[in-house]
């Protein structure tokens, strides 16, 4: 038992360090590649290594009535969410694409509260909303003099929408569940996402430019074999043995090492203005995420 805790421990800390690492990835990445063939290609080999792997455990196929369900989560969370932040880091920095992702449980609590059938929103959840509001706000002052560019702007407001892509799946799954292994279902979110971002790069002409160097080929199977492969395994593990509200503190822990490692491997700016709009926002998601607990 000691030893079950120990390694989910140390899968707990690899989430927290490889989840942060992404952005850092996806960043490099970009400055090579064009985004759409960049994220599909991640998440075809990454779906393929699953499902081999899952099919020679003998884990089974999703039914036909599931993968509607199954299509329709992929797309939001990988298809559209992790696309736009794909296209996004073109213009904009890794860890700001890592303090917007985390506003992620402030778009879960507004949509789902739209829900009739939804829990009663807490006054420290709503607190937690308006606060993490004010810490996103303070994000685009910090960054006021880059939101001349149009191009900058941009990619902000892109990850912005992916971020409400990805909590609407999030709430499509929880209430749309399908008799599927977690992993194999996983798996074909990421070969259906795949699948439909390579078709919208070669519709758009991407195959032009898809030209791998050095540092995005690094990128790229980093991106696939550690951020989707290991990671994902890493999460499964230590969400099976150690408690969920310990787990996903990752949340908490991500946007700051993303920050930190932007800045230090590509001198992204770091300062007391960013810093703090980053702890206003990871305070709001703490009340959220509190106040959803009690609710």
């Amino acid at each position: 038992m000691e030893n079950k805790n120990t390694l989910a421990y140390l899968a707990w800390i690899s989430v927290c360090f490889v989840w942060s690492t992404t952005y850092l990835a996806i960043r490099i990445g970009v400055t090579d590649l064009p985004p759409m063939l960049f994220a599909g290609l991640r998440w075809i080999f990454s779906g393929t290594v699953f499902l081999i792997f899952l099919l020679l455990r003998g884990y089974k196929l999703p039914k036909p009535a599931d993968i509607k369900h199954i299509a329709v989560v992929g797309l939001a969370l990988l298809g559209v969410g992790n696309g736009l932040v794909v296209v996004g880091e073109q213009w904009i920095p890794s860890g700001i694409a890592a303090l917007l992702i985390a506003t992620l449980p402030f778009w879960v609590t507004g949509l789902e509260a739209a829900v009739p059938s939804s829990p009663r929103v807490s006054k420290t959840t709503i607190s937690g909303i308006i606060i993490g509001l004010v810490g996103v706000l303070l994000i685009f002052r910090s960054e006021l003099e880059n939101l001349t560019n149009p191009d900058y702007l941009l990619g902000m407001l892109l990850v912005l929408v992916a971020v409400t892509s990805w909590a609407s799946g999030s709430l499509y799954s929880k209430y749309k569940k399908v008799d599927v292994h977690p992993l194999m279902n996983a798996t074909f979110q990421m070969l259906i996402a795949g699948s439909v971002q390579v078709f919208i790069g070669l519709v758009l002409g991407e195959h032009t430019d898809f030209n791998f160097t050095t540092n995005s080929l690094y990128a790229f199977f980093y991106l696939a074999i550690v951020g989707s492969i290991a990671g994902y395994a890493f999460y499964i593990y230590a969400i099976n043995h150690l408690p969920v509200s310990l787990v996903t503190t990752y949340a908490y822990i991500n946007p700051i090492l993303a920050l930190i490692l932007g800045w230090f491997v590509l001198d992204e700016k770091l300062d007391l203005s960013i810093a703090f709009a980053g702890s206003i926002v990871l305070a709001a998601v703490y009340l959220v995420r509190r106040g959803t607990l009690k609710s």
